[in-house]
Formats: structure tokens, C-alpha cells, sequence
């Protein structure tokens, strides 16, 4: 019964709850299998992080991906997890949980890429070998993303309360301030780069987006596509032969439906349009409950 509960919980829940939970699962289960084998969650993980090294990046190119999902201290998969569900909603708020994933999953390649050029044109890292892991550059791509969207959105944090642009300028300020600081051989240079990279991903798209532009349509496509490979083919049903007349009846049926849809479809989207642009101007606490409800409806179409 527990089993079931939990399969329609993991079912019915969000990407962002499904990412918060993958992340977790992968920490918990690499910590308790490096105690139970007796080594070090570096070795653990060694087959899914990030080298910066060309030799090694090339025979471990999935790194790319998978090592924005692993963690090797708790504070540091806890601060993540919590910066994804804090600013995730925002985003989940206005858009569908594809785009939402296109974003997290963009930023952190964007984050690894920029990690790894750094490694080997930055003549301060030049000649060193390192690796990355951990979801801060996919996070950052995410706050970023919102923070230039809708920059006048106001966030509790504790007992202040400021607006989106303010958050995502000081996250990015830090890891500047820091990065001339770190040391090449025992600092988090290279993490902080990586940050650089998945924020700057997080500004492109949004900004790109407020043109009309959607950058990361091709990923989604590609993410499609990739679905579709599992997913089970049904069975086509059984034809029904209509005589000429009726044919001609269900033609005009079908063709004044698909015409109605269409134009549902297409006052929805403007409405959808219009209500971000008062979001991208005034900050999503502007909308009225009608808005809110509308497009909270939309996004989960």
C-alpha cells in the first residue's frame, strides 16, 4: 500500500520535486554504498563527474550531464535542493516543466563546458587537472533565468523582502569577488566558473526569450525524441468504412472543430502574452487572482 502511495506521489509530482528527490537519492545511495565497500564517494562517482582534463572529457563526455547530479558533502546537496525549490516556483509559475527542465539541464551543460575551456585556456589554471560535481551551475541557471525574466518579482528571504534582479545580481557578484581569490590548486575556482557559466545560460534565455526567441526549443525537441524511444507504441484501432455521404459530413465536422480549437489556442496564447509582459514590467504579484489562476491552468496544459 506504502509502495503504491509513493508511486502516485512520485507520478503526480512536478519535475522540480522530482529533481529535488533524484538528487537526494543519488547523494544518499553514494554515501551508504562508499561505507558499505569501504571507498571514498570519489570513487564512487568517479565514472559520472566532470574532468577537465581533454584526454579524459573525451572518453567521459556523458560528464557533462551526470555530474550535475552528484554531491559529496550534505550542506552542500541541502543548499542546492533549497535554492531549486525556492526559485523554482517562480519559474514553474509562468512556464511548463519541459522548459523548466530545458533550463536546468542547459545551464548545467553550459556551467560544465565553461569549466572545462577554463582548465585549458585560463593560463592561472593552465597545467592542472580537476574535476567537477554538484547542481550550482544547473540552480544558478534557473535563478538567473527568472531573476532576468520577471526582475521585479518581490521573494521573502527571512525578514527582508527584495526583488528577484537583486538576488540573482549579488549570487553572481560573489562568485566574481571570490573567484581572483581562489586557489588554483585547493579552491573551488573551477566550481565558481562553472556558476559564471550556468548563470550567464540563465540570462541569455530569458533575455532571448523576452524577444520572441526560444532558444532551447531544439532541446526540447531533442528531449521529445528521445522519449519517444520508450515509450510503448499502441496498437492503431480497428477502421471504421463510412459511406461517401457521411464521410463528407464528418469532414466538415472535423474541420469546423479543428478551426475552433485553433482559434481557443490562439486567444489563449495572446492572453498568455499579455499577462507576462505585465509580469516582465511590473513583477508577478501584479497579476490579479484571475491572471494567477489562468496561467497557473496554462502552464499545466
Amino acid at each position: 500500500m506504502a509502495s503504491n502511495d509513493l508511486t502516485y506521489k512520485w507520478k503526480t509530482s512536478n519535475v522540480m520535486i522530482k529533481l529535488i528527490v533524484i538528487n537526494a537519492l543519488i547523494f544518499i545511495g553514494a554515501t551508504l554504498g562508499s561505507w558499505i565497500f569501504g571507498y571514498g564517494p570519489e570513487q564512487t562517482m568517479k565514472w559520472f563527474v566532470l574532468p577537465s582534463n581533454p584526454t579524459d572529457f573525451i572518453y567521459q563526455v556523458w560528464g557533462l550531464v551526470t555530474y550535475s547530479f552528484l554531491h559529496f558533502g550534505f550542506w552542500h546537496v541541502f543548499w542546492n535542493m533549497l535554492m531549486l525549490y525556492w526559485f523554482g516556483q517562480y519559474v514553474l509559475n509562468l512556464f511548463t516543466e519541459k522548459r523548466f527542465l530545458t533550463i536546468y539541464l542547459l545551464g548545467g551543460i553550459a556551467g560544465g563546458a565553461l569549466f572545462v575551456l577554463a582548465y585549458n585556456l585560463f593560463p592561472a589554471l593552465a597545467g592542472r587537472n580537476g574535476y567537477l560535481i554538484g547542481a550550482s551551475a544547473a540552480v544558478l541557471a534557473i535563478v538567473i533565468f527568472i531573476a532576468t525574466y520577471t526582475p521585479n518579482a518581490a521573494i521573502r528571504i527571512f525578514f527582508f523582502t527584495v526583488k528577484l534582479w537583486q538576488v540573482g545580481l549579488v549570487m553572481v557578484l560573489m562568485d566574481l569577488v571570490q573567484l581572483p581569490n581562489q586557489n588554483a590548486a585547493t579552491g573551488n575556482a573551477g566550481g565558481m566558473i562553472a556558476h559564471l557559466g550556468g548563470a550567464a545560460f540563465g540570462y541569455a534565455y530569458a533575455m532571448q526569450l523576452k524577444k520572441g526567441r526560444d532558444i532551447g526549443s531544439w532541446f526540447e525537441g531533442l528531449m521529445d525524441s528521445i522519449a519517444s524511444i520508450f515509450k510503448p507504441k499502441k496498437k492503431s484501432p480497428l477502421k471504421t468504412v463510412h459511406k461517401s455521404k457521411g464521410r463528407t459530413s464528418s469532414s466538415t465536422t472535423s474541420s469546423y472543430r479543428s478551426k475552433t480549437s485553433s482559434d481557443v489556442k490562439d486567444n489563449n496564447q495572446k492572453k498568455i502574452d499579455a499577462i507576462l509582459d505585465k509580469i516582465s514590467k511590473s513583477g508577478y504579484d501584479s497579476l490579479t487572482k484571475e491572471e494567477k489562476d489562468f496561467l497557473f491552468k496554462a502552464g499545466k496544459e
